[in-house]
């Protein structure tokens, strides 16, 4: 049997990454709108409803609307905007956060993928907030180094095409300290409130490293950076795609410094492990494009269909 899939949406990078990552995948038919009614209210409704799958990369209002267009009960959508994150009606489309989230994802017709970020932040922190290791209510900070690319086309074009000085150097944005991502960290970490969340973006293409400050002074339980490793660890030991390295820092540094774009062209999100018995800080690398966008609605996909979890992927 082969599956109909249907992407909304090629404006931004997600859409026509997906369609990189379905080429490479048999047993699947991918439908295409013309370019000339990818704004048909009537062509698009009837490409959705005629899907197994739909991959929804659009604006939050446009997803809203395309998810009204659905009228049966066959065609799935996995949905890349934030629109439905935090929506009960909603399954969250990160396989790794609980032992039964592929069971839920698996049987689910509606998935949202997460945000980055927000998939850096929450598969670092959910173990040791599950396990009461971090308090519920730790005041949280964190702060992610990311490619421009997570910006969409505009943002693509602005620092391709443009000299401007400040484009060479990194900068903070979202300081009025409300990122769209913030309520899905908040929620599927098992923290009692948002943390205080600087994104930074750089002047190269893809690739995420999300840092988390921890003090062990503020924990329930008495863990050095070394315990942490090891409990991470072996939350993680199964997964396919989140890799923890072992308790090694200068080992994975090149002359110093931290490479955050080792998992580009990847689904791999690597979790390290840096500090003492005072301070700790915990790193999340990944592809924004990959694990943080399309590659995770890839994976959704595949445990939706019943696939191997990486075909397309790996």
């Amino acid at each position: 049997m082969k599956y109909k899939i249907f992407v909304d949406g090629q404006e931004g990078t997600t859409g026509p990454k997906i369609h990189d990552y379905l080429s490479k995948i048999a047993d699947i038919e991918v439908m295409k709108i013309e370019s000339e009614k990818r704004k048909d209210y009537k062509a698009r409704r009837a490409l959705i409803n005629e899907a197994d799958v739909v991959f929804l990369c659009l604006p939050d209002d446009a997803s809203k609307d395309a998810v009204s267009m659905v009228s049966n009960n066959k065609t799935k959508l996995i949905d890349a905007s934030t629109a439905f994150r935090t929506d009960q009606d909603w399954t969250y489309g990160l396989p790794e956060l609980h032992k039964n989230q592929r069971s839920k994802i698996q049987s689910s017709s509606r998935v949202a993928v997460p945000g980055c970020h927000a998939t850096g932040f929450i598969l670092a922190i959910n173990p040791l907030v599950g396990e009461g290791i971090i308090p519920r209510d730790y005041p949280m900070s964190c702060y992610a180094l990311t490619g421009y690319s997570g910006g969409g086309k505009k943002l693509i074009s602005q620092y391709q095409n443009s000299n401007k000085e400040q484009l060479f150097a990194p900068r903070q944005y979202a300081l009025n300290l409300n990122h769209k991502h913030l309520p899905e960290m908040r929620l599927f970490s098992g923290l009692n409130s948002a943390p205080l969340f600087t994104p930074i973006v750089g002047n190269y293409y893809q690739g995420d490293a999300v840092s988390i400050p921890l003090l062990p002074r503020m924990f329930i339980k008495k863990m050095t950076a070394r315990d942490v490793q090891e409990l991470l660890a072996s939350y993680y030991k199964d997964e396919r795609f989140v890799r923890v390295a072992p308790f090694d820092s200068e080992a994975y540094l090149e002359e110093g410094f931290f490479n955050l774009m080792k998992c580009n062209n990847t689904n791999y999100l690597d979790i390290f492990v840096f500090g003492h018995d005072d301070q700790i800080l915990l790193v999340s690398r990944f592809d924004n494009l990959g694990k943080g966008a399309s590659g995770a609605a890839i994976q959704n996909m595949n445990i939706m269909l019943g696939f191997d979890e990486g075909v397309g992927l790996e």
